[in-house]
């Protein structure tokens, strides 16, 4: 079941699991180690604490606060619905309407890494949004370690295309989706924007028009040396499949890309690498560090005109920034044709 649970995850690594010890043993898959290489080597409490972001900020309780009273205010102000969108209890998502017909819609994929949060404390970008003419989805999705991270990447990927296939319906323009996703959920956004899990005929391009990636995790080796992927029973060849780094493609719909410049140097280091397996592909990727801002509080401003992040969102999502109605923007690689 999804739940918000506590903040162990973002600042106390979980204990050892017997079982990701015997499973990893068994791994001969050579090891792609994220430049640059730190010296880290099997320094479990050096990776502990370079993948722990609230080691940033005060306390992270504040943020994770915010996120759900901002949440439920949204669903007070706003109409909206929950779907279920495949077959377990866990596939939900919360959907609020935009204000007129075929809108954009941003789909946003929370984090937590894979093991906390949910659909109900992600929508504080819903209003925001709504009020420029966009439709907003809050996808919830099944954590681990009761899923295994392939199932969750499956669950998010159906939640995906069933708002897709779906988006006549709901009054969405089933070209002008965009992806959104901050740490757990950024590597999630990025994972269903790889090759080979789409039905034909569809590709990539007609999942999403962009996709916004904030903090996110594109490598996962690295956590094979924390207790992180101890925590959900992360195997060298779980991490080898779901590393988004590693499965960039010609053809993939526009990437924002960013982080706050308050954060820890492996999510630097996760972005650089990412942003550098994209050029190399010849892909399109916008690059942004935001100052002022950390891990938490990035996501805040999804939707905001007068942060950068939104007018970046604001921008793919073809709306303007400059007034609260729905527009379009020449710029957008998800303006209406």
């Amino acid at each position: 079941m999804n739940k918000r649970g506590n903040s162990a995850k973002y600042s106390v690594a979980p204990a050892y699991h017997r079982e990701w010890n015997r499973r990893n043993a068994d791994m001969d898959k050579p090891r792609c180690v994220l430049p640059p290489d730190r010296g880290w080597g099997a320094n479990l409490a050096a990776w502990d604490r370079a993948y722990t972001p609230s080691t940033c900020v005060p306390s992270v309780e504040p943020f994770l606060n915010d996120y759900a009273e901002r949440s439920a205010a949204a669903r007070r102000l706003l109409p909206w619905r929950a779907w279920s969108y495949g077959p377990t209890l866990a596939e939900r998502l919360h959907f609020f309407s935009a204000l007129g017909p075929a809108a954009p819609l941003l789909v946003f994929i929370h984090g937590g890494f894979w093991q906390e949060l949910s659909e109900a404390e992600s929508s504080f970008a819903a209003p925001d949004l709504v009020a420029r003419g966009a439709a907003f989805a809050a996808l919830g999705y099944g954590l681990a370690p009761e899923h295994r991270l392939d199932e969750i990447v499956a669950m998010v990927r159906r939640g995906v295309l069933w708002l897709r296939r779906h988006a006549a319906a709901l009054g969405v323009d089933p070209e002008r989706i965009v992806l959104a996703g901050s740490s757990a959920g950024a590597h999630l956004a990025a994972m269903c924007l790889v090759e080979g899990w789409l039905p034909p005929p569809l590709r990539v391009r007609d999942l999403a028009c962009a996709a916004v990636l904030l903090s996110g995790i594109y490598e996962l080796e690295p956590l094979c040396h924390t207790s992180i992927g101890q925590g959900i029973g992360l195997s060298a060849g779980e991490a080898a499949r779901n590393s988004p780094a590693r499965l960039v493609h010609p053809g993939m719909p526009a990437l924002l890309v960013a982080r706050g410049d308050n954060e820890t140097v492996a999510f630097a280091d996760q972005q650089e690498h990412f942003v550098a397996a994209l050029a190399r592909a010849g892909e399109r990727v916008d690059d942004l560090v935001i100052p002022g801002r950390n891990h938490f509080d990035l996501p805040l401003g999804l939707g905001v005109a007068a942060d950068p992040l939104g007018r970046a969102v604001l921008a793919h999502l073809g709306l303007t920034a400059d007034i609260r109605v729905a527009g379009t923007s020449a710029e957008s690689p998800c303006a209406p044709s």
